[in-house]
Order: C-alpha cells, then sequence, then structure tokens
C-alpha cells in the first residue's frame, strides 16, 4: 500500500506536483503556522513586552532578558516531549491526529493572548501586572503547542513524494509559508499606536482558518499495523537508539551541528524585532517593512535552495546556507547605519528560509524509513535544547552588560555568530 501510494506521487511533476491537494494543503498549513511564528514569535509579543517593560535603553535591555527566557521556558518544553513525539509516530502512524490537537491548543492560547492583554486587573504577581504574566504564560504555552504540532508537520513531509521530491516539495511549502508572513501582517493595519496586543486575537483567527485545508485534506500514508505506545518504553526506545549511536554516526552529527545553527536562526528570529528597535533605532513602520522585505527574501530563498538541494545535494546545501548566515550576523552586528541592517535583513531572509529547506530535506534523506519519526522527534529535541540556550545566552549577555545600552544587543548577536561557525565544522565531519 505505501508502495503504490508513492508510485501514484512520484509520476507528478513540477505544477502537477505543487497542485495536489495533499501537496498543497500542506503547503497551505505551513503559510498558517508562518502566520503564528512571525505576528506573535517575531513581531508582536515582543513589541507588545518592549511596550510594557521598556522605557529607556536599560529597561529595553530587561524587555530583551524577558523575551529571551519566555522562548526558552517554551523551549525547555519541547525539550522533555519531542523526543517522545518522534516515538510515538513510529509507534501508532499517526500525525495528522496530533497536528489538528496541537494547532487548536496553540489557536486556543493565542486568542487567550488577546484576552488576557485586553483585561485590567489590580492583581500584582511576581512584581508585575496579572495581565502582563497571563499573557507571558500563555505565549509559553503557544509556542510549546504550536513547536509540538511541527515535529509532526515536517515528519509528514515524507508522505507526500520520492527522496527526490522531497526538497522541492520542501522549498515549496516554506515558500507558501513565507506569504503566510505577508498575509498576517495585514493585522498592522488594525493596530492602534502602541497596543501591539491586538495582533493578538485576529492571528489566532488566521492561524484557525489557514490550517483548516490540512485538516480535512492532508493524506497519510497508510503503515503497517504498529505497536502500543508508553512514556516508558518511549523513552526506552530513545535510549536504545542513543546505544546504537556509531551505527547512526552520520545522523548524530548532523543533529550536533543542527544544534549550533538552529541556535543563531532561532535566536535572531526571536530578537530581530527589539535588536532593530533598540540598536539600530528603526520606528515599528520600518521594521514592519524590513520584515517585509526579509520575508520577500526568504520565499525566494526557499524555491532557490529547493532546486539548488535537489540537484547539488542537501549536504552542500546546508554548507551554502551556513555561510550566507554568518555574512548576514557579520553585518548586523556591526551595522552602525540602516543600509547595512536592510543587507543583513535580506541576506538573513535568504538564509531563514533555506535553512528549513534544506534541513528537512537532508534528515529525509540520511534517517531510515522505521526510524524517521523518532530522529525527527530528536532532531526537533536538539533544535529545542538549542533554542533554550541560544535565548537564555542572548538574555544573559544583555543582563550582564546592560549598562552599556545598544552594545550589550550588539555583544549578543556577534555570540551567535561563534555558534554558526561551530555547526559548520560539525558539519564538514559528516562523510557526505
Amino acid at each position: 500500500m505505501m508502495a503504490e501510494q508513492l508510485n501514484k506521487r512520484s509520476s507528478k511533476k513540477g505544477i502537477a506536483l505543487y497542485l495536489s491537494l495533499p501537496v498543497l494543503s500542506w503547503a497551505i498549513y505551513d503559510a498558517a503556522n508562518t502566520i503564528f511564528s512571525s505576528n506573535i514569535n517575531t513581531i508582536f509579543f515582543p513589541l507588545y513586552l518592549q511596550e510594557m517593560v521598556g522605557s529607556d535603553e536599560m529597561r529595553n535591555q530587561l524587555a530583551s532578558t524577558f523575551i529571551s527566557y519566555a522562548n526558552a521556558v517554551a523551549s525547555l518544553l519541547l525539550v522533555i516531549f519531542s523526543p517522545l513525539f518522534g516515538v510515538m509516530m513510529d509507534r501508532t502512524g499517526k500525525k495528522k491526529k496530533y497536528i489538528i490537537l496541537f494547532t487548536l491548543f496553540a489557536v486556543g492560547c493565542t486568542a487567550g493572548m488577546g484576552i488576557s492583554a485586553s483585561s485590567h486587573f489590580s492583581t500584582m504577581i511576581l512584581s508585575m501586572p496579572l495581565s502582563l504574566f497571563l499573557v507571558i504564560l500563555l505565549f509559553v504555552l503557544a509556542k510549546f503547542f504550536y513547536h509540538s504540532s511541527l515535529v509532526f508537520y515536517d515528519n509528514s513531509i515524507s508522505d507526500l513524494g520520492t527522496k527526490e521530491q522531497i526538497p522541492v516539495i520542501s522549498g515549496f511549502g516554506v515558500a507558501v509559508g513565507y506569504l503566510g508572513t505577508l498575509i498576517g501582517l495585514v493585522v498592522y493595519l488594525f493596530v492602534e499606536d502602541g497596543k501591539f496586543h491586538q495582533a493578538f486575537l485576529p492571528t489566532a483567527l488566521l492561524f484557525f482558518l489557514f490550517s483548516l485545508p490540512l485538516f480535512f485534506f492532508m493524506q497519510e500514508t497508510q503503515a503497517e499495523k504498529r505497536n502500543s505506545f508508553s512514556l516508558i518504553s518511549g523513552y526506552k526506545d530513545i535510549c536504545e537508539t542513543f546505544r546504537q549511536i556509531k551505527t547512526y554516526r552520520e545522523i548524530f552529527l548532523f543533529m550536533i551541528a543542527y544544534f549550533f545553527l538552529n541556535d543563531a536562526i532561532a535566536t535572531t528570529v526571536a530578537m530581530m524585532a527589539v535588536y532593530a528597535k533598540a540598536v539600530v533605532g528603526f520606528n515599528t513602520d520600518q521594521f514592519i517593512l524590513l520584515y517585509l522585505v526579509s520575508t520577500v527574501s526568504s520565499i525566494i530563498g526557499s524555491f532557490l535552495f529547493g532546486h539548488i538541494a535537489k540537484y547539488k545535494g542537501s549536504y552542500l546545501s546546508v554548507k551554502y546556507v551556513g555561510v550566507l548566515l554568518i555574512m548576514a550576523l557579520v553585518i548586523a552586528t556591526f551595522a552602525f547605519s540602516e543600509s547595512l541592517f536592510w543587507i543583513a535583513g535580506s541576506m538573513f531572509g535568504v538564509a531563514l528560509g533555506s535553512m528549513w529547506v534544506t534541513t528537512r530535506a537532508y534528515i529525509v534523506e540520511i534517517t531510515p524509513d522505521e526510524k524517521r519519526g523518532q530522529f525527527f522527534g530528536l532532531f526537533a529535541f536538539s533544535g529545542k535544547v538549542s533554542s533554550v540556550i541560544g535565548p537564555f545566552l542572548y538574555g544573559t549577555v544583555t543582563l550582564l552588560f546592560a549598562d552599556l545600552g545598544a552594545l550589550a544587543s550588539r555583544l549578543a548577536l556577534g555570540s551567535l555568530i561563534v555558534l554558526t561557525i561551530i555547526g559548520l565544522y560539525v558539519h564538514s565531519l559528516i562523510r557526505e
């Protein structure tokens, strides 16, 4: 049954492949989760916190610390659960069920952020208004559920085509995903000056609406009967895989490389808005325009690197993207003029979209079918550990050097260059 389904899909090429209902609905979900990621994680939640906490250079750095630590806590939850999600997929063969479940939870928490931010409580908790505390708590939960859905979603690409088709399908999905960024930014037109929390509820609605095609039309490859799953047996499977580390040497090396590369990417995405405003001096309108430009760059880069990965191989493509990321971070760290930061933002946009395209395709390429779910879970684990350490490192640097003002953020961003270089070095150790 599995072979028949893949054979049917392998005959489709170009536009016919992209417009097939399973691939198109899968790609539209990339737009749905990108709406959440860009609107909440990158733009409006950081701007909301900066508005609530920051009023001078010192408090702006403290807002950066708040944002960094909130992202780190959300990622810590993923560290605990994402490896188990991978085992669940291999044991049960189910992906769609959990994508839907976690998406609905993420949508609900995002809507809750909007309701809480609009509420007025006299109660204080941890020296902050209750409404602010609830928004931060719901952000942590929303981000956890959002990333949980992605563990299942990323692995579902293997149901859509052959290994030769997967790089271009991945590129198409990421490109459509970044169209979600453009759609999500429409919300900004209805946000009153300084009231960034007004973006939370509309974002939840858009996230839900663009998820519906996948809910109804996603197809899972029919798998053989699987074993039952339990928490204890799940961790036993993971331990057994780690005991076989020599057998899967190349996979584990790439997992380490991915750790450092994702660290730089995820932290930059989380801190981009605050860095642009507090360090470079962008106002909100300028940042939104920069984000639009970087999004267009991401769309172009996704399509381009989908084809580069197909013809040059995913291994080399990951290396090309890492070099591009270093160049973007160097320019952003030393950007003392707005024009340089525009260049850095555009280059980072290409690197951001391309990193998801190339790494996702490479994971499918190097992992065995029977353990692919588990390895996707472990890669999510690697990514989320880095997403804890990256924001924690960035936040700690800005906290320790807060009295230096904007220089603290430049030092924090510069630390990400070192992480990217380490990631590229480990990647070079893999035997192609």
